[in-house]
């Protein structure tokens, strides 16, 4: 089993990510997320594995993955969707700077799930900057 790492540019919030998947394109019923390339290790990750999101400098949550679609982009080259489920999982908020695209990412790296959202209730909505603070003296 391996896992993704990926962005989330313009949403700061578990919430608004939610709502971002409920608005958003859907393929068979999945969320979809855009990425220019299909990752060599699909197989590994396809109903397995999970697709954890960064938001604000942390690492806040992650969505299973259900599978990869090629597509074709606007400037005629394929692209890739990936499909994630609609559950939200709140991890252990881990600190991490900008990268561009997505990154693999091993079972033993991923940050733990929080367990109960409601045990954490408010996190959240966090100024980022607070969060990454806090999650940087290990706070949180």
């Amino acid at each position: 089993m391996l896992h993704m790492i990926k962005l989330v540019v313009g949403c700061t919030t578990l919430d608004e990510l939610a709502a971002w998947m409920r608005q958003g394109e859907r393929i068979d019923g999945y969320g979809v997320v855009r990425t220019r390339t299909m990752p060599k290790q699909a197989a590994e990750i396809e109903n397995q594995g999970s697709l954890y999101r960064v938001m604000g400098g942390l690492v806040l949550c992650r969505q299973p993955v259900a599978g990869f679609r090629p597509f074709t982009r606007p400037d005629g080259q394929i692209g890739t969707h990936i499909l994630v489920t609609d559950e939200i999982i709140p991890v252990e908020p881990r600190a991490m700077r900008p990268f561009q695209g997505w990154r693999y990412l091993r079972p033993d790296d991923a940050p733990a799930d929080l367990g109960t959202r409601s045990a954490h209730e408010g996190l959240d909505t966090l100024p980022p900057d607070l969060r990454r603070a806090l999650s940087e003296l290990c706070l949180i």
